[in-house]
């Protein structure tokens, strides 16, 4: 069974990515129809999760994905604390504040995982030197074993939908499915948040959300 700081690394998005990792797989759930204010010129972003950190790091690519569309976004972490209420309020207080015209919302909505133990393959330093026999040698091997990694193999579901400030309403949504392998033993790796997040800006440019 998984322990629980593995389910929380994931509710917080602090995973490590190996070689087999793949880019997000997309599907939209809801097609823009078009709106009088988009493509939306000024977007405030927020993502949902357990870990505050998390929050900031995803929230930080999508802004700076947008940017290269010629997009202005906020990050919601960038006016408040990790203490601050999520409520409602708080994110209507932001749009205000901004004068954001659409709020783009991103959350974990599903998890599954599978943890597995991986025997790593040792490794020898050989020393040999001759002897004052004929072709005899002495050796001395000296070998390095390490202890098992673990290897936990993760499936999320990750939705993200645009409102639109003024029809107070979701305008479009999609759903990214992404699969890939923590070593639970080397640390984190920050490449998931800018796979997610060019993921969720390529979409939106695609659906006419943003953009010329």
């Amino acid at each position: 069974m998984p322990t629980r700081r593995i389910v929380l690394s994931i509710l917080g998005l602090t995973v490590v990515i190996a070689s087999c990792s793949s880019a997000p797989e997309v599907e939209v759930k809801q097609e823009f129809e078009g709106s009088a204010e988009a493509p939306y010129q000024k977007i405030l972003v927020v993502a949902l999760f357990d870990s505050f950190d998390a929050r900031r790091y995803l929230e930080t690519e999508i802004v700076d994905a947008l940017a290269k569309e010629g997009t202005t976004a906020v990050r919601s972490t960038s006016m408040m604390k990790s203490t601050t209420p999520i409520v409602r309020q708080t994110f209507i207080d932001m749009i205000d504040e901004i004068g954001a015209d659409a709020l783009l919302l991103t959350q974990l909505t599903a998890l599954k995982l599978d943890v597995a133990e991986q025997d790593v393959r040792p490794q020898a330093t050989y020393n040999y030197w001759p002897t004052y026999y004929w072709n005899v040698w002495g050796v001395e091997l000296t070998e390095y074993v390490e202890p098992p990694r673990t290897l936990i193999d993760y499936n999320i579901v990750l939705a993200t939908q645009a409102f639109s400030v003024a029809e107070r309403a979701p305008v479009w949504g999609i759903e990214a499915k992404s699969k890939f392998t923590e070593i639970e033993e080397e640390g984190h790796d920050y490449q998931v948040f800018i796979d997610e997040a060019n993921a969720i800006v390529r979409n939106l440019k695609r659906g006419g959300l943003i953009g010329k």
